[in-house]
């Protein structure tokens, strides 16, 4: 079988960019390559993204596009007109688009992988023209594809709820902590403490900076932690990604501008280390589609208050502290009970460590490549 796979956005810049769907296509692949040694793949990156890079095996082919498909604009049209005419070319018998779309005219049987539904369930946080067509590519594309993989069983249920997508051509592929989120050895994280001047306590929020990560939430119930806990500050960690003006307003109203730090974009290689350092991490998101930053925190040894909402009670189970994320007072509750209360501190460590292992890419990379096989012998349900 010849499998095409659209990993556009497998970025290879550090930025925020690497976050979500470019770690999801990367570990995706790397353990399909441990286990499928007979399938052959083509892996169509953007420029500058080739075998050397990715580290895959002869029979994943990676074949880097001349064009800087990072940029929607171009990648867009290479994903409905040139794709097309590059899976005839090359004779594929399947094609996988590893976000929420494949060609609207695919020659061959299609696996999609949907992430969330965002741009239905809060279209006010999105562009217009980015939603627009996320929208309309999404609900054709599940309609054609023979398989669909969502990365929660929760995203499962709006796939099917909202897409109208019969549960049996749902499979879930839940994305998992990489491996070097794990608790560092007191030594590193002595040195790592040192070398940014981190205070020896401290809450941490990792995420891009947009609206339904609820930040201004977090803003409103630090207020409270700030007033009973004053040498704990928040650090903010993550890129600007749009509409984020009212969260630097919102600091500015409540006078927090001493206790709080936006530390900007996290190193990749660093980001273990700044969830270890961390006494709680804060994630009062609305809506997420999996959420990877709670169970990195819980890989690493960090206690977790998040929302109660979307997949994030399937992500952190018993394992954290969830409170509604539209009330401030309570996440700032649960917020103090972890900073004032030794043993719950411990006992999320011990629980968090222990939840994070449920979650592997090997299991992904088995049930892709289960549908993987399965979609090649289904035709495309629709051609409308």
């Amino acid at each position: 079988m010849r499998i095409a796979v659209n990993a556009h956005l497998l970025a290879h810049t550090r930025s925020f960019r690497r976050a979500g769907v470019s770690h999801y296509i990367e570990q995706t692949l790397l353990h399909l390559a441990k286990i499928d040694l007979h399938n052959q793949y083509d892996i169509y990156t953007t420029r500058g993204l080739d075998n050397a890079a990715l580290g895959l095996p002869a029979n994943f082919r990676v074949r880097p596009s001349r064009l800087p498909t990072i940029n929607p604009r171009i990648r867009i049209p290479w994903e409905q007109f040139l794709a097309p005419v590059l899976l005839r070319m090359t004779k594929a018998d399947l094609y996988h688009g590893a976000l929420n779309v494949v060609p609207f005219n695919c020659p061959v049987p299609s696996v999609v992988t949907v992430h969330d539904l965002a741009f239905i369930r809060f279209p006010q946080t999105f562009r217009a023209y980015n939603r627009t067509y996320l929208d309309f590519a999404t609900r054709l594309s599940v309609r054609r594809a023979a398989r669909i993989l969502a990365v929660s069983e929760h995203t499962k249920r709006e796939v099917v709820g909202i897409l109208g997508i019969p549960a049996e051509r749902v499979v879930v592929t839940p994305n998992a902590a990489r491996a070097h989120f794990r608790p560092p050895t007191p030594a590193a994280l002595d040195a790592f403490r040192i070398r940014h001047g981190l205070p020896e306590r401290f809450v941490l929020y990792v995420g891009t900076l947009e609206p339904r990560k609820n930040l201004t939430t977090l803003l409103d119930a630090y207020a409270e932690v700030a007033r009973r806990f004053p040498s704990v500050p928040l650090l903010v960690g993550g890129g600007k990604g749009w509409l984020y003006d009212t969260i630097f307003e919102r600091l500015e109203q409540l006078g927090l501008r001493e206790q709080v730090k936006f530390v900007g974009y996290l190193d990749e290689e660093e980001l273990p280390l700044w969830y270890a350092a961390a006494t709680v991490f804060a994630f009062p998101s609305i809506y997420e589609g999996f959420g990877m930053p709670p169970l990195e925190a819980m890989a690493c040894g960090t206690p977790v208050v998040t929302s109660n909402t979307s997949s994030l009670p399937e992500v952190v189970a018993d394992a954290g502290l969830m409170v509604d994320p539209r009330s401030a007072e309570a996440l700032a509750d649960a917020l103090c009970r972890i900073l004032g209360d030794a043993e719950l501190h411990a006992d999320l460590v011990a629980r968090g460590l222990q939840r994070a292992t449920h979650f592997t890419w090997a299991t992904t990379a088995e049930r892709t490549l289960r549908a993987y096989e399965q979609a090649v012998l289904t035709p495309p349900p629709t051609k409308v």
